[in-house]
């Protein structure tokens, strides 16, 4: 059974990736910054439903104790899923430095805290799927959100060169771009109208939509496929 690491595995569409790639066979480790009691409920979902999975949590900005955290963890991790992220959407002038730092942190530094020491173990098994989650926003720009582009953007780079790395030993590296995607996160952002006028296909997608995608990626059936940006957007590029 390949191990599978979700971080931000509480949220929404993290929820979704975990229980899709339980679903599928993995065992999934169900990753929590904060909301470990949700972490846990979704691992506990999963038990019940006759998969396999536990809850882990820690900060992806703390690398130490991120290191440790996954230093505890039984047997490689063969598929990585780089969910956690932030947004502090407001415009750049009025942008405060902590701001643009946070999400920088979170999404590129944590990429690197929680991926790096993972990939001696996994290159060692000759098979691994590492999936990024990004956002359109990196692919198309959006108002407000300067940081959070620039940061999904510096996560695209990380994956193509990262990709060309471990060709070579079985893993593939690609990055999902959603586009509108209901979920707790984007509450309150778009309205029908605005919907209506940004995605042709006039509806939010879903976290299982997202979450179909992702597993696809860290299923064989994707073996072929690394170094890709991805979007699933309802045709908004």
């Amino acid at each position: 059974m390949k191990r599978a690491l979700v971080t931000g595995g509480s949220g929404d569409i993290g929820s979704a990736i975990c229980r899709k790639l339980a679903a599928d066979g993995a065992h999934v480790v169900v990753h929590a910054n904060r909301n470990l009691d949700q972490a846990e409920a979704v691992a506990e979902a999963i038990r019940a439903a006759g998969g396999a999975a536990e809850a882990v949590q820690f900060d992806v900005t703390d690398a130490d104790r991120t290191a440790a955290a996954l230093e505890r963890l039984a047997g490689p991790i063969q598929i990585l899923v780089n969910n956690a992220g932030i947004h502090e959407d407001v415009v750049m002038p009025g942008m405060r430095r902590d701001q643009w730092s946070s999400v920088i942190d979170v999404t590129l530094n944590g990429f690197f805290n929680v991926t790096q020491p993972l990939l001696m173990a996994m290159m060692a098994t000759r098979w691994g799927r590492i999936v990024n989650l990004s956002s359109v926003s990196a692919l198309v720009g959006n108002r407000g959100q300067t940081n959070y582009a620039a940061a999904k953007s510096g996560l695209h780079g990380a994956t193509k060169s990262l990709s060309l790395e471990l060709a070579s030993r079985g893993i593939t590296v690609n990055a999902v771009a959603p586009g509108i995607i209901q979920s707790k996160m984007t509450e309150g952002s778009f309205d029908k109208e605005a919907i209506g006028r940004l995605v042709p296909m006039k509806r939010a997608g879903t976290a299982d939509e997202v979450a179909d995608l992702v597993a696809f990626l860290a299923s064989d059936r994707a073996s072929y496929i690394s170094g890709q940006i991805i979007s699933i957007n309802g045709g908004m590029i």
